[in-house]
């Protein structure tokens, strides 16, 4: 019981996934994440970041081509599989009762940002925590063409991990004593999701009381 409670501590610590698991399990998280639409609650955003700012400061001994490769293809590879679980089985998601690793809710933010966005979702939705999980789900779901979903895929992991990594490579290489405010990068990050998860939360549920005097008088 103790090694998997160390486990778990683990995959939310993205300093513990970087120097225990190095390249392959960063890579296996990513694909995680942005494939499996119960693995939602792993690190995104700044597990890439860190990778890239440990990788420019020498603490993440890894060449910077490989971390960047790597990454990219689990991002893609990630989402191929949500696309692919969207074609299959996707729509029973609908049915599928609230757990503690799955809320329809998330499926509801999705879906805004398909009917406001419609294919560029997937590209935005790289930058969202949670949506970028459920995005290629929805993908497959609603039958877009695999050519077209490449194409955003491909655009989407470039910016994102491009973006993160890159940008935390090049902090770490210009800035080796932002090491010191690993944490402090960590709480903004996590603050960003938070704001973004509530806010999509109350926008949901204020959507939802809108239309529910409309659906008892019908």
């Amino acid at each position: 019981m103790k090694e998997i409670l160390e486990i778990v501590d683990m995959l939310f610590n993205s300093e513990a996934i970087i120097a225990k698991g190095g390249l392959m399990l960063v890579a296996m998280i990513v694909f995680a994440e942005t494939g499996l639409f119960f693995c939602f609650w792993l690190p995104g955003d700044y597990l890439l970041f860190l990778a890239g700012m440990l990788c420019g400061t020498g603490t993440f001994d890894v060449n910077i081509a490989a971390l960047v490769g790597y990454i990219f293809a689990a991002a893609i590879l990630g989402n191929y599989m949500g696309y692919w679980f969207g074609l299959k089985v996707g729509g029973k998601l609908y049915q599928r009762p609230d757990s503690l690793f799955f809320k329809r809710k998330y499926l509801a933010s999705t879906r805004e940002f398909f009917d406001k966005y419609g294919g560029k979702t997937i590209v935005i939705a790289r930058f969202l925590p949670i949506v970028r999980t459920f995005a290629p789900i929805l993908a497959g779901t609603s039958h877009m063409t695999f050519m077209a979903f490449s194409l955003y895929n491909f655009i989407g992991a470039t910016f994102w991990v491009g973006g993160l990594v890159l940008g935390g490579y090049y902090l770490g290489v210009q800035y080796p004593q932002i090491i010191n405010y690993v944490h402090w990068i960590i709480v903004f990050f996590l603050s960003i999701t938070t704001f973004t998860v509530v806010k999509s939360y109350l926008k949901i549920r204020e959507s939802h009381k809108k239309n529910q005097p409309a659906n008892v008088s019908k």
